[in-house]
């Protein structure tokens, strides 16, 4: 982040010194020139055409400094939030797509940008063992993509993405639960497992889930809660793994 920052601090100086022109001897005087909209604009467009989207992302923001009510500056908005994340500068394509819905919350490519804002967090996500918030963040604005534009081409990956984003946090629940039941700790693990039934109903890790009950609450000592757990993995998931050990688990009850 650091180096990038850099990168774009440089590029910056470098930009405006092309905008800089002397308008006197004295520096007191030297102003920056308005360049063309036009030619900052495809400035932007050769940059982001050759791979250097940073510079790419500085050119379209400056377009909408220097011509802030120019149609050219709706477009370099959503061209600015790309090149960021082309670039992998995640937040702030995100800052530039959530900047161009506030000012064009009903523009044509209000869908894409609502897109860009979760594919971005998506790309962020982290393994189940680290902190979740990014996966909490995509499965929000995926799913504000889904409900403002179902018909849009986008809602069908974003779709996908969801069912990705709630499996991943599904597991992100199985790992806490786990740890807390290697650990004796069966009644914290219980409500993480009920919480995969309960949220994450429909995700890959629940016949694990249902076992884990079985095993917890057999810690604890209520039996009745074991069988009917294993009597739902048997009843959904009857060639399970899960459900064979779970079942040798409750057999062994009489």
């Amino acid at each position: 982040m650091m180096r990038n920052q850099m990168v774009k601090t440089i590029f910056a100086v470098a930009l405006a010194a092309f905008t800089l022109s002397a308008c006197g001897g004295d520096d007191k005087e030297r102003k920056f020139v308005a360049r063309d909209v036009e030619a900052l604009y495809n400035f932007g467009a050769d940059r982001m055409s050759r791979g250097r989207f940073e510079e790419a992302a500085i050119f379209f923001d400056e377009v909408e400094r220097q011509h802030p009510y120019s149609q050219w500056a709706r477009r370099a908005q959503l061209m600015a939030a790309f090149s960021y994340y082309q670039a992998n500068e995640y937040e702030d394509a995100v800052l530039a797509a959530e900047r161009f819905l506030s000012l064009h919350p009903g523009n044509k490519f209000a869908p894409y940008a609502y897109y860009l804002i979760g594919i971005s967090h998506y790309e962020q996500i982290n393994d189940v063992s680290r902190d979740q918030k990014s996966t909490e963040q995509a499965l929000q604005a995926l799913t504000e993509v889904v409900r403002r534009y179902p018909d849009s081409k986008y809602a069908e990956d974003a779709t996908l993405k969801i069912d990705m984003t709630r499996d991943h946090l599904a597991g992100k629940e199985m790992d806490i639960g786990r740890y807390y039941q290697k650990r004796g700790h069966h009644l914290a693990a219980v409500i993480r497992f009920r919480s995969v039934l309960d949220d994450y109903g429909t995700t890959s890790h629940v016949p694990e889930a249902l076992h884990r009950l079985v095993e917890s609450y057999l810690e604890l000592g209520i039996q009745e809660e074991a069988r009917k757990s294993a009597a739902v993995l048997g009843y959904n998931y009857p060639s399970s793994k899960w459900y064979e050990r779970s079942f040798k688990l409750v057999d062994k009850l009489g």
